[in-house]
């Protein structure tokens, strides 16, 4: 997948900021506060797991999602995510 097409959707955005601020969160929680349908949010996190952006973690029934730790991609949009927010609470 393209760069543009990972960014490009606004709750995908919403999502990995959700992550960045809240860690680990599972997928009702994350539609929830998104305000998204369920089967939507779901089909965004696969995406961004295929992309190793976000990893699954399941406890039980539960599926919890947090950013991967190990992947490159992932830092640099937690560090970009980071970078936002102090620049947007500075202004």
């Amino acid at each position: 997948m393209e760069f543009e097409e990972v960014f490009s959707s606004k709750p995908r955005m919403k999502i990995l900021k959700l992550l960045n601020s809240l860690g680990q969160l599972n997928v009702s929680d994350i539609a929830r506060r998104i305000k998204i349908n369920f089967a939507t949010i779901d089909g965004h996190l696969q995406l961004l797991e295929a992309e190793g952006i976000v990893k699954e973690y399941l406890y039980g029934r539960m599926r919890l999602y947090s950013f991967n730790e190990t992947s490159e991609k992932a830092k640099a949009i937690q560090k970009l995510l980071q970078v936002w927010e102090q620049n947007k609470q500075s202004s």
